[in-house]
């Protein structure tokens, strides 16, 4: 990958800046962490990079309100660091590899189709950065997978950034900590990617991939039978799951599953294996993490004496999704795909 040089004037305000910035930073208070955590392989054509050279200078500046606040991008983003997965992976798919300066904590190996555009991208923290690594960088944008990524403690917070000209922007769909995230179908994604092409300066290659990722999700025929299902993301006392509004919803909705929390109004909820138990589902969804396996899941479930009981764990009516997928993004479609096609090798009575 060709690492286009730093702006001169960026690298010497950041260099002096940086001091004064972490200093600044720590003395904020910190917000929670971030969410966190599997990976199928994906279609060879379900994302593929498209290549994209920044927007016309007339897109600019570009105002959007994200997470509750307003962010003014002056140019182009030059300089991009990514946090998480799902932002990682969405800039690779926009054919922005050569604009980005550096990733940090990935849930995992990047999806197949956008692996090779990535590889030369460095990844400069297995966990959250700092400010101060961030700031080494001279990043003029910030893509972070959570609002709670953007802390004092965390890669900075954004009023800090911006200060030194460093724009941040979180995927709409994961801003919580500024109120309620949008109820999550494949229209407000697709929307989403497009404000996301816009931001980054790829508002063609955006299109695209909306287009391409549209026309895959209309070809899918969803399962007919009527099938209950669990999303079980993590958890052994009490399970974690995906309730009603959220990405998971969305995924098992387009698999022609029914959710047993789709009657809760978030994205994830907390619920008691009683009550797993007592709604039954047909089939368990279980999200696959180097740091909490599909398999481990499957022992944790066999070893409950409530839901050992369960039609699903004893006779194996196991789905599974990589942790990437669980959260908006461009492996959500192949997610959909990916569970028809299991569902298909999947004998009921």
């Amino acid at each position: 990958m060709r690492h286009r040089a730093a702006r001169p004037v960026a690298i010497a305000r950041t260099v002096a800046a940086s001091a004064v910035v972490v200093v600044s930073l720590a003395a904020c208070a910190a917000s929670p962490g971030a969410a966190s955590g599997p990976t199928t392989a994906l279609p060879a054509d379900s994302a593929s990079p498209a290549t994209e050279s920044p927007a016309t200078e007339n897109a600019y500046p570009l105002t959007v309100t994200n997470c509750g606040i307003e962010v003014t991008v002056l140019a182009a983003p030059e300089r991009i660091v990514t946090i998480k997965s799902s932002t990682t992976e969405l800039a690779l798919a926009l054919g922005l590899a050569d604009r980005m300066v550096g990733a940090a904590f990935l849930d995992g190996p990047l999806a197949d189709e956008v692996a090779a555009a990535g590889a030369d991208v460095p990844v400069i923290s297995d966990a959250l950065p700092n400010a101060e690594a961030v700031l080494e960088l001279a990043p003029d944008l910030v893509f972070a997978g959570w609002e709670s990524n953007l802390t004092a403690e965390g890669a900075g917070e954004r009023d800090v950034l911006a200060g030194l000209d460093i724009a941040s922007y979180v995927p709409p769909a994961a801003c919580r900590e500024s109120g309620p995230p949008p109820v999550m179908s494949f229209d407000v994604l697709f929307e989403q990617i497009a404000e996301t092409g816009d931001v980054l300066g790829a508002p063609e290659a955006a299109a695209e991939l909306v287009a391409k990722q549209r026309t895959r999700l209309e070809a899918v025929v969803p399962d007919t039978r009527e099938l209950d299902a669990l999303w079980y993301s993590s958890g052994s006392q009490t399970p974690y799951v995906g309730a009603g509004t959220g990405v998971p919803q969305m995924i098992l909705e387009a698999a022609g599953l029914s959710n047993i929390a789709a009657d809760v109004a978030d994205s994830w909820t907390s619920i008691s294996w009683e009550e797993v138990v007592a709604r039954d589902p047909d089939v368990i969804v279980l999200v696959d993490s180097a740091w909490n396996t599909a398999e481990n899941k499957k022992q944790v479930l066999a070893e409950n004496p409530a839901t050992s009981a369960l039609d699903a764990v004893r006779e194996g009516r196991y789905l599974v999704v990589p942790f990437p997928a669980t959260e908006a993004g461009v492996r959500n479609v192949a997610a959909v795909e990916s569970l028809v096609a299991q569902l298909t090798e999947l004998a009921l009575d």
